[in-house]
């Protein structure tokens, strides 16, 4: 069969390792792949394409256990459960993109008083930011 891959041949063109797509298949995240008559494990196109979505499903912050519930979905009864996720998913995300906007903000803030002090005394040894820093932090623990 022309259109069947070795685990080998997996994992190199998913970009995992070898441990990872027997994980895969173990976690029941990829259908258990027949074997040949010498006992190597041979996989469809599908199983690529299965793991290229895992590993997006996971840079984009689900765990396996949400990418599982992703993967299991056949039917309108899941439906809903794979909209609550999603729903929460991007709630999380958007949660997470505001902490950065405001962090980046106060990183802006940070350097642009570094610019002033640096043009204002460009070999000085003292640096405001990190007494901000350090007096911020002490705050924020009392």
């Amino acid at each position: 069969m022309d259109d069947s891959f070795r685990i080998g041949e997996v994992a190199e063109r998913s970009d995992v390792s070898v441990d990872t797509v027997r994980y895969y298949e173990r976690r029941k995240l990829l259908p258990e792949a027949p074997r040949t008559a010498g006992g190597y494990r041979l996989f469809g196109p599908e199983a690529i394409e299965r793991i290229t979505f895992i590993k997006q499903a996971q840079d984009l912050g689900f765990t396996l256990e949400e990418v599982s519930t992703l993967l299991s979905a056949d039917g309108t009864s899941d439906c809903r459960h794979v909209h609550d996720l999603l729903d929460a998913k991007l709630a999380d995300l958007d949660a997470r993109l505001k902490a950065m906007q405001t962090f980046r903000r106060k990183l802006k803030h940070y350097l642009d008083e570094c610019e002033v002090e640096l043009k204002a005394h460009p070999n000085s040894e003292e640096c405001p930011v990190i007494d901000e820093i350090a007096h911020s932090s002490r705050a924020d623990h009392n």
